[in-house]
């Protein structure tokens, strides 16, 4: 539903400031206020949808093996990833963490037919409850690489029918974070813009995110793909 009518809202609000600017240059004053007036109304009912959508979604955590998908702007939903597996380590050769070391293999995988697809720009980082965030640690990767060979970039293109890879990406997490959440984003810096007036989408003004589970106390045999 977003993405269609946000391009039927610009198409409407262009057919309005069409209308406008002609009745404005005959002097249809009804006219022009008639079109103005409708896409004003417009405009505000969208957003009123737009605000009860994202304010009305719960953040969602997702368990091990159960994947998210990624739609982008051209609902061509058929990119998902999911956690399948998470070590926490204190060592690995010769980097130590300052807290525990999170290693995340996550795996990518398309149901696409025919199209070739990847994670445009992803963003990989851990969010705890508190609200703190831990980045990737570049030197423990490097390290758990040089020990366990050589990974493939998280954007890496997949083919279609199920084609997949996975990559192991390393986190230094406090001991003491709470609830610990791996937070997955993907797309160019416009691809966000017009993400966040689509309604419905998780990447729209104040939409509640899905995030990785990374506690391996509740790790489960659920397989969804």
């Amino acid at each position: 539903m977003g993405a269609p009518l946000l391009l039927l809202t610009v198409m409407g609000l262009l057919a309005a400031a069409i209308v406008s600017v002609l009745a404005w240059r005959n002097g249809w004053t009804a006219l022009m206020r008639f079109a103005v007036g409708g896409a004003l109304v417009w405009l505000g009912v969208y957003f009123a949808l737009l605000l009860y959508f994202s304010l009305s979604s719960k953040e969602k955590t997702l368990a091990f093996n159960e994947p998210k998908e990624f739609c982008g702007f051209y609902l061509d939903c058929h990119l998902h990833a999911a956690v399948t597996e998470v070590k926490k380590l204190k060592t690995i050769e010769p980097q130590t963490a300052r807290g525990l070391f999170y290693v995340v293999q996550v795996k990518v995988f398309s149901d696409a037919q025919r199209a070739t697809i990847g994670l445009l720009k992803p963003y990989a980082r851990i969010k705890a409850a508190d609200g703190l965030t831990y980045e990737r640690d570049a030197a423990a990767e490097a390290a758990w690489e040089k020990a366990n060979g050589p990974s493939v970039p998280l954007d890496k293109i997949v083919g279609p029918q199920g084609d997949s890879f996975s990559k192991t990406i390393v986190f230094d997490v406090p001991d003491d974070a709470s609830q610990p959440r791996l937070q997955i984003t993907e797309g160019y810096w416009i691809d966000a813009v017009l993400e966040t007036v689509i309604i419905g989408d998780e990447d729209s003004l104040l939409h509640q995110r899905a995030k990785f589970s990374l506690d391996t106390s509740t790790v489960t045999a659920r397989q969804n793909y």
